[in-house]
C-alpha cells in the first residue's frame, strides 16, 4: 500500500510571549494521501492556519515531525526550507498578494525565477498556468484591470506554475462575492480531480468545505 504523502506525528506548537508559553497546537497526528483535498475548519484561534503554515514550511514546530514525501520538513534549516518550499508548495491566500505594477503573466512568472528554467520556458509555463485557470485572454492585464475572482485565479495560476507537490489555501474565498467564490472553488476542484493536486484548505465557509473530499475540525489546538 502506498505511504501517505503527508505524515504529521505528535506535533506541538507554542509561542513564547515574555515569560508566558502559549500553546497553539497539541499532539496533532495526521496522515494525508496523495491527491487528497482536505478542509480544516474550526473557530478562530483553534490553530488551523498555524497547522497549515507548519505543513507548508512557513513555521517550525515546537516538537514533533512533519514528513512530506519522505522529507522531515521540521528538521530542515532556513535555507533548505526556502528551497524545499519553492519546489514543493504552492500558496493561495485570502488576499491575492499580486504585485500591482506587474501584469498577470509577470505575476505568475515570479516564482519561476527561482527555478533553472530559461526566460522562454518561464514564459511558456506561466502562459500554460493562466490557460489552466481560464485567463489566457488576460495575460497582459494588470491586477487593477481584473475582478477579485480573476485576481484570485491569477494567484492560483502563480501557485500551480511550479507544479508543486501540495497546494495550501488559507481562506481562498474569504474576500470574494458568492459567484467569484464558486468559480474559484470549481477551479480548485478541477485541479484536484484532473491534475491530482493535493490541496489543504483552511476555511470558515461551509460551501467551500463541501468541495473538499474530507473535513477535519480543530478545537482549541486539537484535532477533533
Amino acid at each position: 500500500m502506498q505511504s501517505p504523502l503527508i505524515q504529521v506525528q505528535e506535533l506541538f506548537k507554542s509561542y513564547q510571549r515574555d515569560s508566558l508559553e502559549i500553546p497553539v497546537l497539541r499532539n496533532i497526528n495526521l496522515e494525508i494521501a496523495q491527491g487528497e483535498f482536505i478542509a480544516f475548519m474550526g473557530p478562530s484561534g483553534s490553530g488551523k492556519t498555524t497547522l497549515l503554515n507548519l505543513i507548508a514550511g512557513l513555521d517550525k514546530p515546537t516538537s514533533g515531525n512533519i514528513l512530506i514525501d519522505g522529507v522531515d520538513v521540521a528538521a530542515l534549516n532556513e535555507t533548505e526550507l526556502a528551497m524545499w518550499r519553492s519546489r514543493n508548495v504552492g500558496f493561495i491566500f485570502q488576499f491575492y498578494n499580486l504585485i500591482p505594477v506587474l501584469t498577470a503573466l509577470e505575476n505568475v512568472e515570479l516564482p519561476l525565477i527561482l527555478t533553472p528554467l530559461s526566460k522562454l520556458e518561464r514564459r511558456a509555463h506561466a502562459e500554460l498556468a493562466l490557460g489552466v485557470v481560464g485567463l489566457a485572454d488576460r495575460l497582459h492585464h494588470y491586477p487593477r484591470q481584473l475582478s477579485g475572482g480573476q485576481e484570485q485565479r491569477v494567484a492560483i495560476a502563480r501557485a500551480v506554475a511550479t507544479d508543486p507537490v501540495i497546494l495550501v489555501a488559507d481562506e481562498p474565498t474569504g474576500d470574494l462575492d458568492k459567484i467569484s467564490a464558486e468559480e474559484v472553488l470549481e477551479l480548485m476542484d478541477r485541479l484536484n480531480r484532473e491534475l491530482n493536486k493535493t490541496i489543504l484548505m483552511v476555511t470558515h465557509d461551509p460551501r467551500a468545505a463541501e468541495r473538499a473530499r474530507s473535513v477535519r475540525h480543530l478545537e482549541k489546538g486539537e484535532l477533533a
